[in-house]
Parts: C-alpha cells; structure tokens; sequence
C-alpha cells in the first residue's frame, strides 16, 4: 500500500475531477506483477493500468488500492468488473469510497468471493493524495489551501511592500511542487498589480513545466494590459466577483478540487472568513521586519473568542524556513 500511496501522488493534479488513485498486483506468490495510477479524465483508472502490466500474473493475486474498487459504469467500465476479469481473489484498499455512485464496490467483490479488507494506510490516503477529492464529494465544493510565507513577526512582505525573497529557496522549490500537484491557482487583482505574479510551476532551471495549473484573478479591479498572469503560458479565469462562494462554485462547475489559495491579505482574509480555508501551509522565515502587510486582512474576528482556531497536522524544516500546516478544528473554517 505503501507503493501505490507513491503512485498516487505522481498523478496528483492531472486526475481531476477523478481521484488520483494508485494500484499494486501482487501474484499468487506475493510477488510485485504491475503497478498503475488513474489517468487524466476518460483514460484507464489506476487498477486497469495495474492490471494491464501484471496480464495473466494477476490471476489468484492480490490488488492493493487507495481508494476503494469503483461499482459502476462512468466514462469506463467499473474497476469491480476487471478485478474479476483479471481473476483477482485478495483486494485490500485503503480509504471507502464516499461517492453515492461509485461506493460499494467492496460489496461487489465480496459478494462474488473475492477477500476484502478495507482501512489499511487510510489516515495517510485520506490526509495525502485522497485529501482534496474526498472534501470535494462530501461538500461539493474545491479544497482549498492557503499557502503563504511570512517573517518571524506575520508580515508577507515590507512597508515599502516588497516582498522578494522573504523565503528562502528550498520553500520556494516545494511551492512549485505544491502547485505542480494543484488543479488551480488563486490569486486577488491586488496581487496581480502588486507582483505581477506569473502563477506557473516552473522547474529549477525556470523552465516551464509541460502542465499548468488553471490560474484564477479574483475581484473587479483592473489587470494592467501585459501582465505575466494574461500570457499564453496557462489558462487564467478572470472571477469578477469578491465572493469566495462565487468563485468555488464557478471552479467546482469546471470539475476543479483541488485549490491553492495565494492571494495576498484581504482574500485570504476573505476566504478565512467564510469559511472556505480547509488547510493553510505557512512558511514562516527566520527574519524580521517590523512594519509592513500582515498575512491575513480582516477575517471577522473583534475579540479573542471570535478567534478562528487551527489544529497543528506538522511542523517541519524547509530549508531555513518552518512550514506548518494546519487544518481547522471541527466545525470551524473549511471543514
């Protein structure tokens, strides 16, 4: 499970509005057969791609899966079917598959002999590669990550509001993976005019990476003519609106899950407020300011109990900076 956890994650961002699954066959013997992860949308789903590359070793083999077997008939035929076909009798998945068409697939297998067991690896599929599809087809709506770097003292950038580097190239190699594995990119016209942000994943060389990320402008204010963020290196959504609802709601209707968010104050403070954060990454760098934009605007908060509250997921170095990571307390922010 471990390896198809791996191969899940080499397919994140390219899934959409699929999972990004992952699938090992191991023989009769327990030996590897084939390996597989779910192809852009209408290609073969990661069990078929395992199962081509194992052929007739799978028989009597067992399938190790992220995400529990599909049961029904989409843009292709369910994976239940070509486990049986492929004469499979040990399947074990990771995380139940919550979608009321494709769940129940165990059921399908058990029901026609096949030994089923669910659970194994399932917090590290849940809150890894599976994360941001399973909050989509619970609440209909993108997860959202904001993502921002900060000094030690909360400013993103100083009082003459420049903000290059405030964090150091190591966190600056991760975003571009962490954008590399996101279906969009959003950022306020503020930002735009500010930075003139590019918003593309580029590799260490400053190469463009073959596939982009949707880029998305959020708000009424003007996008100066020229701007990087307009060039013909990604598709940018202008989203004239200030709503955080308006704009998950547009992005969900273009089968997108999979969002990071990383505008400057006043959207994420936005965002916050409504409720609409279900994971932040902060890269918090050794250095001080004093003065200057605080990472997050106004967010509805007057007092100390009206105080959005975080729980801690991990605490790691990148470099010299800290990135931690959060997601909201039950019943508060995203979730």
């Amino acid at each position: 499970m471990t390896v198809a956890l791996a191969l899940s994650e080499t397919v994140r961002g390219t899934t959409s509005p699929n999972p990004p699954v992952g699938a090992v066959i191991l023989d009769a013997d327990g030996n590897l057969a084939g390996r597989g992860a779910t192809q852009p949308p209408g290609g073969p789903h990661a069990e078929v791609m395992a199962l081509r590359e194992a052929g007739e070793r799978a028989r009597g083999g067992t399938a190790f899966v992220t995400l529990e077997p599909c049961s029904h008939h989409g843009r292709t035929p369910p994976c239940t079917g070509a486990l049986l076909d492929a004469g499979v009798t040990t399947v074990r998945y990771a995380v139940a598959d919550p979608h009321p068409l494709g769940g129940g697939g165990a059921e399908v297998l058990r029901a026609a002999g096949v030994d089923v067991e669910g659970g194994l690896l399932a917090a590290e599929a849940a809150g890894g590669p599976l994360r941001a599809w399973l909050h989509f087809v619970r609440t209909g709506r993108p997860h959202v990550t904001w993502k921002y770097a900060a000094t030690l003292d909360g400013r993103v950038a100083a009082a003459d509001r420049t903000s290059r580097w405030i964090s150091g190239p190591v966190s600056r190699a991760e975003v571009h993976a962490i954008r590399a594995a996101a279906d969009a990119i959003v950022v306020g016209t503020g930002t735009v005019r500010a930075d003139d942000a590019w918003l593309t994943v580029r590799d260490a060389d400053g190469a463009l990476a073959p596939r982009q990320p949707l880029r998305v402008v959020v708000g009424t204010g003007g996008i100066p003519e020229g701007a990087r963020v307009l060039d013909e290196s990604a598709e940018t959504l202008l989203a004239r609106t200030h709503e955080p609802d308006e704009v998950l709601t547009a992005l969900a209707e273009r089968g997108v899950v999979d969002v990071l968010l990383e505008g400057g104050p006043t959207l994420a403070g936005a965002f916050v407020r409504a409720g609409r954060v279900d994971r932040i990454l902060a890269y918090v760098a050794p250095m001080l300011l004093g003065a200057g934009p605080a990472a997050l605007g106004p967010s509805g908060v007057s007092t100390i109990t009206e105080a959005h509250r975080w729980r801690v997921e991990g605490v790691t170095m990148s470099g010299d900076d800290v990135r931690i990571a959060a997601v909201p307390l039950t019943g508060e922010g995203g979730s």
